[in-house]
């Protein structure tokens, strides 16, 4: 009995360790969701304006006839992939991945987990900067243009609420044609130019956006998933807290009983 009790006091104190540490994570990643929430709507709002302006470029025949991010290449598809940079964030990363698994096609990582995956050198997408992502955004408009890929997309995660995100794929590359209409707008020195200097910007926006999103997605989902876990360590704590009592009190009941008959002897 004695050893039931001192097991259980050991348990007790260690899920209370646990618990201490599910608190303070859930903490740290309340107090970063603002900021990324911030930088996830700034960057969704330049993405958004440097699209408008391709949308009104790929609508003019030229571009359309002789632009090479138009064209469909006969390479492989390539994949950049956003995964989260640290683990405790329930199925964060786990539905980023199962997803990819159905991917066939050139897969370049950003995020650390990512990387383990892919056993590639690895950026945190939380210190990837812009500067970082046009550096990619040039890196795979050449690759595009040369032909060695099909397509370029991302795939991310979609913030839809507090409590909901889902995987997410988006082709970036080659470009549609878009209803929106060039006339009246009067582009120096013409619209094919400024489509071929405007797509690696265009191409870094989505990046940078997706980069974003996907970060306010995990510290959402982080700090979920350290709520939760505290909610099941304090629910562990009271079961055994009730375990330890009743052990506790059996333990006292049979030294009473056992001082009583020694009495009577």
């Amino acid at each position: 009995m004695g050893a039931d009790i001192k097991s259980l006091r050991t348990r007790i104190k260690s899920v209370k360790s646990t618990l201490h540490l599910t608190k303070a994570m859930g903490l740290v990643a309340s107090s970063k969701i603002r900021k990324a929430q911030i930088a996830r709507q700034r960057s969704l709002e330049y993405a958004q304006s440097v699209a408008s302006i391709i949308d009104v470029l790929t609508s003019s025949r030229e571009c359309e006839k002789k632009s090479p991010y138009m064209k469909k290449g006969n390479g492989k598809d390539l994949v950049v992939i956003v995964a989260g940079d640290r683990g405790l964030a329930g199925g964060y990363n786990a539905n980023i991945f199962r997803f990819a698994k159905e991917l066939d096609c050139e897969l370049v990582p950003i995020g650390k987990k990512a990387c383990e995956k892919c056993a590639k050198e690895h950026n945190s997408s939380e210190g990837f900067s812009y500067d970082d992502t046009l550096e990619l955004a040039l890196s795979l408009c050449e690759r595009f243009k040369s032909g060695e890929y099909s397509r370029v997309g991302v795939l991310s995660t979609r913030y839809i609420s507090m409590i909901s995100q889902e995987p997410r794929l988006e082709w970036i590359l080659p470009l549609e044609k878009k209803s929106e209409s060039s006339a009246g707008a009067i582009f120096e020195p013409d619209e094919l130019t400024m489509l071929e200097h405007s797509v690696p910007t265009y191409v870094a926006g989505i990046l940078y956006s997706c980069i974003r999103e996907s970060f306010a997605c995990e510290v959402v989902a982080r700090r979920n998933a350290m709520d939760s876990a505290s909610k099941n360590a304090t629910t562990m704590i009271d079961e055994l807290q009730l375990k330890y009592n009743r052990a506790r009190q059996g333990t006292i009941t049979q030294e009473i009983t056992e001082i009583v008959a020694g009495s009577g002897e």
